[in-house]
């Protein structure tokens, strides 16, 4: 397992040697949630409390909680790239969105 997997959040997996801990924190949000544990188990069960730790703090303080990857982000390439993109994308017949995101789609195949 690479990863951690809780209700639509994703959380790291990493060791600190310095302090014998597993430790890992969310992914694809701007807050900063961090969790712990001294064993595998441990280090879950803590991103499970901490996940539902969050959302019931966003509940109580009537906030909507961060919603990870949520489907759009920037991408800054070179303007030559993004002129040769911009033109296939045009002789496809799609959007340059489109395109990007195949490209996406067929790398993480490629990857398995």
């Amino acid at each position: 397992m690479k990863n951690l997997e809780y209700k639509g959040y994703t959380g790291t997996i990493e060791y600190s040697a310095e302090d014998g801990l597993l430790y890992g924190k969310v992914l694809g949000i701007k807050s900063l949630i961090s969790y712990e544990g001294e064993t595998g188990k441990s280090l879950e069960e803590d991103f499970q409390t901490t996940i539902d730790g969050y959302l019931l703090d966003c509940e109580e303080n009537n906030r909507e909680p961060e919603k990870p990857f949520k489907g759009s982000f920037n991408v800054r390439v070179s303007p030559a790239l993004h002129q040769k993109a911009a033109l296939l994308a045009k002789e496809a017949k799609t959007s340059l969105n489109n395109f990007v995101a195949e490209a996406i789609r067929l790398r993480i195949q490629k990857s398995g």
